[in-house]
């Protein structure tokens, strides 16, 4: 059986770690590559650092910012944030991702999912979808939730598995920052429809709560922010409590 995957969860604006409610009310949440070091010797499976204002302010990734980090763990680490081009994954590949996130540029080219698949393999590409239900039904939102589409959560989800990518990336702007638990039902829809790795995110909030995505979900990994950012959750501790529910992590 494979393993479930912790993965803390960077929100980086202006060169800090920052975190907010339903993608909005911004806190500081501290210093990314302090944070990054105490997450990989913690334990944490992987880390995923996003630069949650690229899209928007429509400029790259910070690229320095990403070097230091990975200079400072040993885990695997997904980039995210104004990525638009075979080129922009080159740069940040060199400098010490292991997989990146796309997200807006996914939607507004999806062209760009095959390309990359191509050129760095699907276990590098990672599609990041933030969605929330609009009259029901789980539509698909763009620039940091900013910007709503016309494009179905699922249906969008079995347009980027054929395309190439790798793991998909949700996340419920509904439940996110609430603490309330993650979105277990359109989670579990979504690890029925497709068969690459659903990461779940938005929402956590007790240790609960993630056992009850694993199960209940049936998620692959299970992101947070505020509840490791703010020492409400220390990862050990989440892995013994997983453990003791009978789900498979890394010790």
């Amino acid at each position: 059986m494979l393993t479930k995957r912790i993965i803390p969860c960077l929100d980086i604006k202006n060169g800090r770690t920052v975190k907010g409610v339903n993608f909005i009310d911004l806190r500081d949440a501290g210093d990314p590559v302090e944070l990054a070091k105490i997450y990989s010797d913690e334990g944490a499976d992987e880390l995923v650092f996003l630069d949650i204002s690229a899209t928007e302010e429509r400029r790259k990734t910070l690229i320095d910012l990403v070097r230091k980090v990975a200079a400072t763990i040993n885990i695997p680490f997904t980039v995210g944030g104004g990525i638009s081009s075979v080129s922009d994954v080159e740069a940040l590949l060199q400098n010490g991702a292991d997989k990146v996130s796309i997200n807006t540029s996914a939607v507004k080219n999806p062209q760009l999912i095959n390309d990359l698949a191509q050129k760095f393999g699907s276990q590098c590409v990672v599609v990041a979808i933030d969605a929330k239900q609009i009259n029901g039904k789980w539509m698909v939102h763009l620039v940091g939730g900013k910007m709503p589409t016309e494009l179905n959560l699922f249906d969008w989800a079995k347009e980027v598995e054929q395309r190439g990518a790798g793991e998909i990336l949700f996340t419920s702007m509904d439940h996110d920052g609430t603490k309330n638990g993650f979105a277990n039902e359109a989670l579990a829809t979504l690890s029925e429809i497709v068969n690459i790795p659903i990461i779940a995110s938005g929402g956590a909030g007790n240790m609960q709560h993630f056992v009850d995505t694993f199960v209940e979900g049936k998620s692959d990994a299970a992101l947070a922010a505020s509840v490791f950012h703010f020492k409400e959750i220390e990862i050990k501790t989440l892995k013994k409590e997983l453990k003791n529910n009978n789900i498979e992590v890394r010790i």
